[in-house]
């Protein structure tokens, strides 16, 4: 490209959101090289990284109109996916059956908290390197990722007598969920290890590293002791295997606690007569470790692992900033080698949303790191709905090609006078805000119109302000920009008293220069904080042996507690940093950033802006199944490469408007509804008696529109295009079922269909109930069950089942049988008049109650308030149904309280076509007799559904036979306008 040529901007599209968070990606924006226009791709993105001047893959794509950079792809990471895509596919061939179970969980959809794809994706990589691969058990089919580059993912130390780590990469954007990544791998390891404790593959202890106090003090929760552990927050093990989690051991810690030991330290202090020689590596292990030490060899997680690395040597002049990265680098990654040394380490898991060599590491700025295998980064976030999208500058008034804000920094740097540079060159403080403000009154405009939303919302809804970010090149840059919006600044006072004077700093709080009723300081009122990063790193210091300031950790707890509500960073609206803000930043109200710094790299842009991308709101569009779109406004931080939404000036955007916060209010406990979480039911039969109520089961119709009972057929000849019809050459043959009818006989299919209960209720050597049972009895059990189960599938057949006008003979295709089989099993009980004990739920062994109490989110969805209910309100999935259902549920006399089964967690099992499901009602209404009714608006009843009304049946049956919660009923409303009659019929 000529180098006077002018640069085109990257052009905005219309849709970021593409895809599914919880699905694989499907699709994906390409950028034109020549225009920059994004076209819509179908299929998944490869794996790439952008660097500046050197490749260390395979080239495989030039953007001819960016300058700096250009793509190369991920090589290891691409043959990888494909791989675990595949093993995927076939049932994951080879794991033990523990981390089948957990493979299963993971990836169902009634989880409390549904897990992202990237997070399934990361930690299923993890498990087939290590478990299959490692564990030389193979995938049974050919891979693309060789043996050979198995053996390079490693980390070889400089010193030749210490042993190699094995390590592993996992690139996340930032709020795609690390943490819980974290957390399902240690339950991988833990559970397996617990069920089988000779098997080696699966460390017993877990090492958790990270870069600082806030991060400490946050990943507590992957300890399964805590009280809120995210195992039991986010439902991350079956119940049956919780209690092998127990068995293992995680340690969190920083990795300040890595720096040697000096000779004449002694239980945190310093003494001239110690002198206990250098530290070895095994008192370095077990200082640190502690009971760790004898569990090992350990699994390590680096957190943020990107600072995790090993210096090489440069012959470049560094920063003071660079020398102390690599400093810090050299402690961690030395801390890991000496326990390596000493213990063992098994393998290493390094997570971050960079996971690439950084200016000044003495490795090509802004490569990956080799032993990267897993890769999800900001652009695919961004498409799947997970971030927030950055919205940046397209057009201004200027009639530029490229908008003034874009590329802040360099226009400022090249239209300032000599006259307004210091001596080494840098801009002063009051040129760059000078040039800058015009950009920071539009961007802190865009914030106020945000912040009038908040102001105008409604009690319901979420009222969290607005945060605006300002970046900046140094110190002194951010002081300015300090003063001008805060207002506030020390002063020297001068006082006199008894002849002598004095003099003393004191801070006072003037007018600030932008909106300051809204962003100005008051001496009882922080909204404007500027983060010293000199005392901010002092309070994020883990090392003992270093004290932090009171003040120090003061800032400390405001920094990590922005946008929380009740915490001291919670009313603060405007942040001016130097930098980048430290990891552990995961405020999720940011909604504005202006970038007044260089940016060299889209690897810098992705790192400033990535703390300003967390979401507020995880809840799917009902219609589309993708996250709703939110937004964070970007000034001055050039993105070149990840799709953005642009926004015309002076247009305001609906979607800024505040999300509706539904919760519980104290103040209505009285309407609280409990209930209990039931996760299967107790069948255990002592005479071998039975009941079945054929006329209250939910009936089962035929469907011929699924499948064609006769279709036509001609031969293909030439070439044809389009769908095929019945012109051109050859007959037309007629293809039906008539053979297949002349050889079935319904008697022998109402059998089949009883033997198959029979056997799922009694049970064989394979199969459940209990496999170790006396095979004489079960005999027994089954002569005596087979007359009266067939004696139920006769008449429900004859009954329930409407042919639809089609041969019946069709009730022996498996997708008949199946059904007919699940909506019997439901059905049929204990019969305990005759001497049976009766079906009980089986409840959750942590929460074996659910409680509307615990409701809180945030939602796009509109929403209708509540007078009967403990939670404040309703959202209205489809406008008119819910609304009507809610009105006549407010007016109707019998009714004494209600509540919405979102986010209340209330399910119940059932099985469907073999597969087993959960189901949610609509709603609890607690009549006025004391009955609490499980509520379902259905207009349309699928097969599906029929089999969800059944399931409901059986819960209510077991739920009144346990009788801890009172009595309990399920109905179906297909019209609600006719709700208030059906609940008076009730009563």
């Amino acid at each position: 490209m000529n180098k006077n040529q002018l640069e085109i901007p990257i052009q905005p599209v219309e849709q970021p959101i593409l895809c599914s968070p919880y699905e694989e990606p499907d699709w994906h924006w390409v950028y034109d090289t020549q225009t920059g226009e994004a076209v819509k791709n179908p299929g998944r993105r490869a794996a790439g990284y952008w660097f500046k001047t050197e490749r260390t893959g395979s080239e495989q794509q030039q953007m001819q109109f960016i300058q700096e950079e250009e793509r190369d792809d991920l090589p290891i990471v691409n043959a990888l996916r494909a791989d675990v895509k595949r093993w995927r596919e076939t049932n994951y061939p080879n794991v033990t059956p523990v981390t089948r179970e957990l493979l299963r969980h993971w990836a169902s959809d009634n989880l409390k908290h549904r897990l992202f794809f990237c997070q399934r994706e990361a930690v299923e990589t993890i498990i087939y390197l290590v478990e299959i691969l490692r564990g030389g058990r193979g995938p049974r089919f050919k891979p693309q990722f060789s043996a050979a580059e198995l053996s390079k993912l490693v980390d070889s130390p400089n010193t030749p007598e210490l042993s190699e780590l094995i390590r592993y990469g996992c690139k996340m954007a930032t709020g795609s969920g690390k943490t819980v990544v974290m957390a399902m791998l240690i339950a991988w390891a833990f559970c397996n290890r617990g069920k089988v404790p000779s098997d080696e593959r699966f460390p017993a202890a877990a090492l958790v590293v990270c870069p600082n106090l806030t991060i400490k003090q946050r990943l507590q929760v992957l300890r399964p002791e805590t009280v809120d552990n995210y195992y039991d927050e986010f439902t991350l093990i079956p119940t049956k295997l919780r209690p092998l989690l127990n068995k293992g051991k995680v340690l969190v810690t920083n990795w300040h606690q890595f720096a040697p030991e000096p000779p004449h330290h002694e239980g945190g202090q310093t003494y001239d007569v110690v002198d206990k020689g250098e530290e070895t590596p095994d008192a370095f292990a077990r200082r640190v470790l502690g009971e760790l030490y004898g569990r090992a060899p350990l699994m390590v997680l680096n957190d943020e692992g990107h600072h995790a690395y090993r210096p090489a040597a440069t012959g470049e002049k560094l920063s003071a900033d660079a020398r102390k990265e690599r400093e810090e680098a050299t402690v961690w990654i030395s801390g890991l080698d000496r326990m390596n040394q000493a213990c063992g380490v098994k393998f290493c898991v390094d997570l971050s949303a960079t996971p690439f060599y950084i200016q000044g590491s003495g490795h090509p700025e802004g490569s990956p790191f080799p032993w990267l295998v897993s890769d999800f980064g900001l652009v695919d976030a961004i498409e799947s709905g997970i971030t927030k999208i950055p919205r940046l500058p397209v057009s201004d008034s200027t009639g530029r090609p490229e908008p003034r804000f874009f590329r802040l920094w360099k226009t400022i740097n090249s239209e300032i006078l000599p006259a307004d540079r210091l001596s080494r060159g840098k801009p002063k403080p009051e040129a760059v805000y000078r040039e800058a403000e015009s950009a920071l009154i539009t961007l802190a405009s865009q914030w106020k119109e945000r912040f009038a939303y908040i102001q105008e919302a409604s009690d319901a809804q979420e009222k969290t302000p607005p945060v605006l970010i300002i970046v900046c090149d140094n110190t002194d840059i951010a002081e300015c920009f300090y003063r001008k919006i805060s207002g506030e600044q020390i002063v020297e006072v001068v006082e006199q008293s008894g002849g002598k004077t004095r003099k003393r700093k004191q801070t006072v709080y003037g007018q600030g220069a932008l909106f300051p009723d809204f962003l100005a300081n008051r001496a009882d009122v922080l909204r404007t904080l500027r983060i010293d990063s000199k005392m901010l790193a002092e309070a994020e210091n883990a090392d003992p042996s270093k004290n932090r300031t009171q003040a120090a950790e003061d800032l400390r707890r405001i920094v990590a507690t922005i946008g929380k509500k009740g915490q001291p960073g919670e009313q603060v609206r405007c942040v001016v940093s130097v930098a980048m803000l430290n990891e552990g930043w995961d405020a999720n109200n940011v909604t504005h950033i202006l970038g007044l710094r260089a940016f060299s790299s889209q690897l810098l842009c992705e790192q400033v802006v990535g703390r300003g991308l967390r979401r507020m709101n995880y809840t799917p569009d009902p219609e589309t199944g993708l996250l709703t779109e939110e937004y964070v406004d970007v000034y001055g931080i050039p993105f070149s490469v990840i799709p953005f939404k642009g926004r015309p000036s002076g247009k305001p955007e609906p979607v800024d408007r505040p999300k509706n916060h539904v919760r519980a209010l104290p103040e209505r406990s009285v309407f609280e509804i409990r209930f209990p979480n039931v996760e299967g039911y107790a069948f255990a039969l002592r005479k071998n008696e039975i009941k079945a109520d054929i006329n209250a089961m939910e009936p089962l119709h035929f469907q011929p529109n699924r499948a064609p009972i006769a279709t036509f057929v001609k031969p293909a000849v030439g070439y044809e295009i389009g769908t095929p019809n019945f012109s051109g050459p050859g007959d037309t043959v007629l293809q039906d079922r008539g053979e297949f009818y002349k050889a079935t006989h319904l008697q022998a299919v109402k059998f089949t269909i009883a033997h198959q209960i029979v056997q799922k209720i009694v049970g064989d050597r394979q199969t459940r109930p209990d496999p170790k049972a006396n095979p004489a009895l079960r005999l027994q059990s089954r002569h005596r069950l087979f007359p009266q189960v067939f004696r139920y599938v006769d008449a429900y057949v004859e009954k329930k089942v409407d042919f639809c006008g089609e041969n019946p003979l069709d009730l022996a295709q498996e997708r008949y049988v199946t059904l007919v089989v699940e909506r019997l099993l439901a059905a049929i009980e204990p019969n305990e008049t005759q001497g049976e004990p009766p079906l009980l739920p089986i409840l959750n062994r942590y929460e074996p109650t659910g409680t509307s109490a615990d409701v809180e989110f945030l939602t796009a969805r509109p929403c209708h308030g509540t007078q009967k209910s403990h939670v404040n309100q309703v959202v209205l999935d489809t406008e008119t149904w819910e609304r009507s259902a809610c009105f006549w549920l407010e007016h109707a006399e019998n009714v004494e309280c209600y509540v919405r089964n979102d986010h209340l967690g209330l399910s119940i099992p059932y099985e469907y076509t073999g597969v087993s499901h959960a189901y949610e009602p609509d709603f609890i209404v607690r009549l006025t007799n004391g009955v609490h009714l499980l509520l379902e608006i259905k207009g349309f009843e699928t097969e599906q559904v029929l089999a969800k009304h059944e399931g409901a049946k059986r819960w209510v049956s077991a739920v009144n036979n346990w009788g801890e919660l009172g009595k309990w009923e399920f109905h179906v409303c297909h019209n609600p306008q006719q709700l208030r009659h059906e609940l008076a019929r009730l009563m």
